[in-house]
């Protein structure tokens, strides 16, 4: 075994990555920088019937995304590629031959329908299906009469029986299997393109894996790949089993539920902050010593390891990672922000497709206005609508303010000073709103709640100077002229 620690991440490349993809990333991630050890990206691409042309891209894109670095993949050459299965076929077929030869697999002319039927009755009786070994001892002469047929045979490893399968597991502890409850299973298919579980365990020996560190789904695959390492005497490495990920209602999440952002490419799309996201799915099954939630990819590479990952089942929870990401949001440099936000005001129509420098830094003081408010950035669009109204849409507790017998006085000097102004900055503003004050001995809720309303149509919102002189003279004008006539 590799004194070094070396972990990977070996998706399927069928398309997005996808929130339990980046955890399991995510935590190969962090075991192995915090052992000073490798991460290894590779693909496991041997099912050619969902294989999409950009499937690989995606993934290394989201991961990139992430701020999560590999140190070998299709990108980098590490000495142990090729790092795609389909291009690493002529590794497997030597171990094929040798498990052959050795009595511990043989060939099986069974056609897709004789299994299903043979499935079928099983589950009639109550049973779990399972295959039962009918081409286990086939002579010579029954095999080359299969193949006088055409039949095209699979290569089918053979389960030892009455055996418990034992291996120790960094999350669950012990971990044990029935053998007799397994069946031969097929490790080569007719083509001579293997089957997962006999590819990842030449993959995995001959990348010189330590640690499988992967989702719960594959635990029921382990008991097969611990017996495919013992019939080739080949070291094991260590497994870890992470807990699968529940939806708010504490239920599976599956691809088709809508009450969670699925991929990572749509948080990217939405206006996340990657190092937000980050940390929220790091926090999915693993947990920090102490009651601090918030940390830099450097302080959980300090803290991680697999005695904190817990067996239970993680919840994922939009509104805490919505919360995480608005305390990152608050934290960071107006300018990245605003380069984020200001996109998505453009692809709603409200900005012009190229800013000229006026409104750049328009659209930019306009986003760092609501910077303390955005969970996300593409919620610009919906929090900033006022600026971008022509009427002002009065909500319907507003209304009783403008019905106070101030109001017209206020609002009449309000307007005459804004006329006269050349400037309309958020210090004019102030200046003007004292003004106001004075001339009409009004204050106060009675001189600023009127003036909010009747330029935004809420009794709440942002900095009213900010806002006053982002709406600018024109519109300033034009909704207090509408509103006193």
């Amino acid at each position: 075994m590799n004194d070094q620690v070396r972990v990977r991440y070996a998706p399927s490349p069928t398309g997005h990555l996808h929130i339990g993809g980046a955890r399991t990333a995510l935590f190969n991630y962090l075991f192995a920088r915090s052992k000073q050890g490798k991460f290894i990206v590779r693909f496991e691409d041997t099912d050619q019937t969902r294989h999409i042309e950009t499937g690989v891209d995606n993934q290394l894109n989201g991961l990139r995304w992430l701020g999560v670095d590999w140190d070998e993949s299709v990108d980098v050459d590490g000495g142990y590629g090729p790092y795609r299965q389909m291009e690493r076929l002529d590794l497997y077929k030597p171990f094929v031959e040798r498990l052959l030869a050795e009595g511990n697999a043989y060939y099986c002319y069974c056609t897709e329908a004789e299994l299903e039927q043979e499935r079928s009755e099983q589950e009639a009786r109550g049973e779990t299906p399972r295959y039962s070994g009918r081409c286990r001892h086939l002579t010579p002469e029954q095999a080359e009469a299969y193949r006088a047929e055409g039949r095209r045979p699979t290569v089918r490893f053979r389960v030892p029986e009455d055996r418990m399968i034992r291996f120790e597991d960094e999350v669950r502890g012990e971990v044990e299997f029935d053998s007799n409850g397994i069946g031969d299973f097929i490790i080569a298919r007719p083509d001579g393109i293997p089957m997962y579980n006999f590819a990842v365990v030449l993959d995995d020996h001959l990348m010189a894996i330590t640690h499988v560190i992967r989702g719960e789904e594959h635990l029921s695959n382990t008991p097969r790949q611990v017996m495919l390492y013992e019939a080739l005497d080949l070291p094991t490495p260590r497994f870890a089993h992470l807990s699968i990920i529940l939806n708010p209602d504490r239920k599976k999440m599956s691809k088709r539920d809508e009450s969670i952002v699925q991929f990572i490419e749509q948080y990217k799309d939405l206006g996340y902050l990657p190092e937000a996201v980050l940390n929220f799915i790091t926090l999915l099954g693993w947990s920090p010593r102490g009651e601090e939630e918030i940390f830099t990819k450097e302080e959980l590479i300090g803290q991680f390891g697999l005695d904190r990952v817990s067996k239970s089942p993680a919840v994922f929870d939009m509104d805490k990672l919505n919360w995480m990401n608005n305390q990152y949001i608050k934290k960071a440099d107006p300018a990245r922000i605003a380069e984020l936000a200001i996109p998505h005001l453009q692809k709603a129509g409200r900005l012009p497709q190229t800013l000229s420098e006026a409104e750049q830094s328009w659209a930019s003081r306009l986003v760092a206005l609501y910077q303390e408010q955005l969970t996300y950035a593409s919620e610009i669009v919906d929090l900033s609508a006022l600026f971008f109204q022509e009427e002002v849409e009065l909500e319907e507790e507003a209304k009783p303010i403008l019905a106070e017998e101030q109001v017209p006085v206020v609002l009449g000097r309000f307007l005459e000073l804004v006329r006269e102004s050349v400037t309309l900055n958020p210090e004019d503003v102030q200046a003007m709103l004292k003004q106001v004050q004075k001339d009409t001995g009004f204050k106060g809720k009675q001189l600023f709640m009127p003036t909010r309303v009747a330029l935004t149509g809420q009794m709440h919102g942002r900095d009213l100077n900010q806002t006053i002189s982002l709406l600018g003279k024109e519109k300033a004008v034009a909704r207090l002229e509408r509103l006193l006539s």
